[in-house]
């Protein structure tokens, strides 16, 4: 028979997936002959049997778990029920972090002989009753789902002595569960590892697995461990220490603490605690041993760490160590500074930081010049940091899936989770740094104050009060999660100006990058974003975007809705004229860098006016009726626009226009020519299918632009085209791919239309991934590879890059890199992203080979 039961002493850090993130490390700082108090792990293997087969496994269970509380007994020299009563937590322990999502039960153990045996040894009523409440209360709740509230009811009534009280808590369970509440110690040990197993698939612990795909499978491992008492009497305490900063990173201890109170005081924010600083005052002993540990765990670790510890009675005890969950700016600064102290290579630097927290450190602050008029109604504690504005909703529930929303409450709970996730921030009367809601929220990347005094909240009456202020639901507030300030209605964002160590990991990323990344450029102010963040040219210029600006648009509108070559022409001149200053302006950016521009291909239903004043204005505009516009509109109507008449097929069709735009780019590298600056451009035709569409266009180019430097290329967006590969690549000196195209082609969908139904197909696990977020490698992969074959062996030297905005996605990125890729492309904010996708990738392939 399998053993599912591990003693602290028997286990280690590298049994995470058995033991669960909790119990792994408290046997690896056993290991390490730190002050842990004693207990054992029953494994995330009997999780996944009981929820396979709950009665039946359960029997084979009991024996090994009754050996080991009796093995416990010996250990701690206590016994359960016994004249030193032993008391045992059982916590919930994942083999990933799930802060807040599952449960723990506290003072397992107790009843009424219990009760008397405690008081007669500690002389103290009052913390004996203290620890039976919580228990009653904590058991009901987790184990039998009775609201905490039905409790706290009962909490506001007067007692004669707590005894009442302690009749009245039996009594309501009774109520409730039409049973007596359980005084038999082994039953309430094994109904709360029950309650521990099922914790796993409860509906937050779900939706928190969905929100950060964490596997299913893995289960929870369950840790039973004797109670220290952190409320026993004025030397005793517990808090939460990080050996960092988890906000910003910074390399100075960071924490709260409580003195007499127990750890889920502290992290459901019911009283509001006292910065671990502090505690070098309260208990100069504790303090020191305290920062000695953190420091000696994170060397050992490699990582900063979130560690809980109790103190009972002037002796520390240290209950829990893990990485610490911290925002993403903190991370980035963490790991950098982590190899920077040898502590771990920047490979390791680099392949620890995730993608895409980059996006959360690639976001906004309120702007200095609003904020010198902005209402100041409140101050909370910085939670987690960034910005945010919205309205208020006082219910999780009650936000919707779209728009900004402050989430408003007066302490977050593993129940508001899905509320957290959907609001642009949060907002709470209680709690520190280290409550659940700050601690998610920083894992969310999502704004947050917490301990806001001044806060009241009435869902009653719908309103909030902070200070003086009377707010009501949908009223907007804004949020500074960097330092706490509450604002009154909306405050204006900026654009953060990145720090240095945002800029040192992008430089760290080169010495390991094969892959270059350049940026999809529509526009100059495009260009300068992109070689911002370091991009190395650009993969692909739309030209058709270059006229969605409102004085634009009506010269495109007219050369499409022209009756005959003599009026496009007319409207092509106006195009030339704009088209030509945008290359030049986008070539004088780029100084030299590649810069790829797609001749036009607009999908027509994009340009053509909809609205009646619209349509009234270019009437006017061209000087012909409203009815010859709508006519003209309606013979251009297509069933299927994105497969129609666009892309080389406009050229074929219309020769002038091509001409237009490869005149436009003669004059502007004729400009750059004149005033010296570098221009190296490649001109690439698009959707095309037949090596004779090709041909045609490539005929117009060589014989439009003649004395300048350029490469002719192609989109690669049609399956045929890929298939066709080797004739294809004997005309071009570049391929590039635009997946977005090539999986909408591939597969059959639209990608204006498919999100109606993606979702339902993931849910059904029929699609793994949106495929025009992630490359869908099986097909489009496939198809890829094909044509990525083909073209290299009748052109050995084409270049090949990839201009689809999968580009800018880490998990295609890791794809394109086993390809004989050269570059990808992406929009502007996404290089940065593409940029350590690609080095992580990199890093990983050598591995690998080693």
């Amino acid at each position: 028979m399998s053993n599912f039961i591990y003693f602290f002493k028997d286990g280690n850090k590298n049994l995470t997936n058995l033991l669960g993130g909790k119990g792994a490390n408290l046997c690896e700082m056993k290991n390490l002959n730190l002050p842990i108090p004693n207990g054992f792990i029953v494994t995330t293997e009997a999780c996944n049997q009981f929820l396979d087969n709950e009665d039946n496994f359960f029997e084979i269970l009991k024996p090994q778990i009754k050996s080991a509380l009796v093995n416990l007994e010996k250990i701690t020299n206590k016994k359960f029920g016994g004249n030193n009563p032993l008391l045992v937590s059982v916590r919930s322990g994942a083999p990933v972090s799930m802060p807040g999502m599952m449960d723990t039960i506290l003072n397992v153990g107790f009843n009424d002989d219990v009760l008397k045996k405690i008081i007669t040894i500690t002389k103290n009523q009052n913390f004996a009753y203290d620890l039976y409440f919580k228990f009653i209360q904590m058991f009901s709740e987790i184990v039998m789902n009775i609201p905490r509230k039905e409790f706290e009811k009962l909490d506001k009534k007067e007692f004669q002595n707590p005894s009442e009280k302690i009749t009245a808590y039996k009594n309501l369970y009774k109520s409730l569960i039409k049973k007596e509440f359980p005084d038999n110690i082994e039953d309430q040990i094994f109904l709360a590892v029950k309650s521990i197993f099922n914790s796993w698939n409860n509906e937050r612990a779900i939706l928190y697995r969905d929100l950060n795909n964490i596997d299913s499978s893995m289960g929870t491992g369950v840790v039973i461990q004797e109670m220290v008492f952190g409320n026993y009497n004025n030397l005793s305490g517990t808090g939460v220490m990080f050996t960092r900063n988890p906000s910003t990173g910074e390399n100075k201890i960071y924490g709260e603490y409580l003195l007499k109170a127990q750890g889920e005081d502290i992290v459901a924010g019911i009283r509001t605690p006292e910065d671990i600083s502090h505690l070098e005052k309260d208990m100069p002993k504790i303090y020191k041993e305290l920062i000695t540990i953190g420091k000696n765990l994170e060397k050992h670790y490699k990582n900063m760490l979130d560690i809980e510890f109790t103190i009972e009675n002037n002796k520390l005890y240290i209950l829990q160590a893990r990485v610490g969950k911290r925002t993403s700016e903190a991370d980035l600064k963490i790991n950098l500074e982590l190899a920077e102290e040898n502590l771990i290579s920047k490979k390791e630097a680099i392949l620890r930081i995730d993608v895409n927290s980059l996006y959360k450190i690639i976001n906004g602050k309120f702007s200095t010049k609003a904020l010198e008029t902005a209402n100041l109604i409140g101050t909370g504690l910085s939670g987690s940091n960034g910005v945010a504005c919205g309205k208020i909703v006082l219910n999780s529930k009650n936000i919707p899936e779209e728009g900004d929303y402050i989430l408003v409450r007066e302490e977050t709970s593993p129940e508001d989770i899905k509320g957290m996730y959907l609001a642009k921030g949060i907002l709470t009367a209680k709690g520190g740094r280290t409550s659940h809601g700050a601690v998610v929220a920083r894992g969310m990347g999502k704004c947050c104050v917490t301990g806001c005094d001044a806060l009241t909240i009435s869902e009653k009456e719908k309103t909030i009060k902070i200070n003086n202020t009377i707010l009501k639901e949908g009223d907007i507030i804004s949020l500074d999660g960097h330092n706490g300030n509450i604002y009154l209605g909306t405050v204006d964002i900026e654009k953060k100006t990145l720090n240095e160590d945002f800029f040192k990991l992008m430089t760290w990323t080169e010495d390991f990058n094969n892959l270059k990344v350049r940026v999809n450029a529509d526009t100059p102010e495009d260009a300068k974003t992109g070689c911002y963040f370091g991009a190395k040219g650009i993969g692909l210029c739309r030209t058709e975007h270059m006229f969605f600006k409102e004085n634009r648009i009506w010269n495109i509108r007219e050369m499409i809705l022209a009756r005959n070559e003599e009026e496009r022409n007319f409207a092509l001149e106006k195009l030339s004229i704009t088209q030509s200053k945008d290359f030049y302006e986008i070539f004088k950016v780029m100084n030299g860098l590649p810069v790829n521009i797609r001749l036009l291909d607009p999908p027509l239903h994009e340009f053509l006016p909809k609205t009646l004043e619209e349509k009234v204005y270019l009437s006017n505009r061209m000087n012909i009726t409203l009815l010859e516009i709508e006519k003209r509109i309606e013979l251009l109507k297509e069933q299927n626009p994105m497969l129609g008449h666009r892309g080389c097929r406009l050229g074929v069709t219309f020769p002038e226009i091509y001409e237009m735009q490869i005149k436009s780019i003669g004059i502007a590298l004729n400009l750059c020519k004149e005033k010296n600056i570098k221009a190296s451009v490649e001109i690439m035709i698009p959707f095309v299918g037949f090596l004779e569409e090709l041909q045609y266009i490539k005929s117009i180019i060589t014989k439009t632009l003649k004395n300048h430097d350029y490469k002719i290329g192609t989109m690669i967006e049609l399956p045929r085209a890929c298939v066709l590969s080797d004739k294809i690549a004997k005309e071009v000196d570049f391929f590039s791919y635009g997946t977005n195209d090539l999986t909408q082609t591939t597969l059959g969908i639209s990608r204006d239309d498919s999100a109606k139904f993606l979702h339902s197909y993931e849910e059904k696990f029929i699609y793994k991934n949106d495929p025009f977020k992630t490359i869908d490698k099986e097909g489009v992969g496939e198809l890829l590879k094909t044509s990525i074959n083909l073209g290299k062996r009748e052109n050995p030297t084409i270049k090949l890059g990839i201009c689809g905005e999968h580009g800018g996605d880490p998990e295609s990125i890791d794809f394109f890199s086993t390809l004989n890729i050269e570059y990808v492309s992406c929009s502007p904010f996404k290089i940065p992203l593409a940029l350590l996708a690609s080095a992580q990738s990199e890093i990983k392939k050598n591995i690998k080979r080693i």
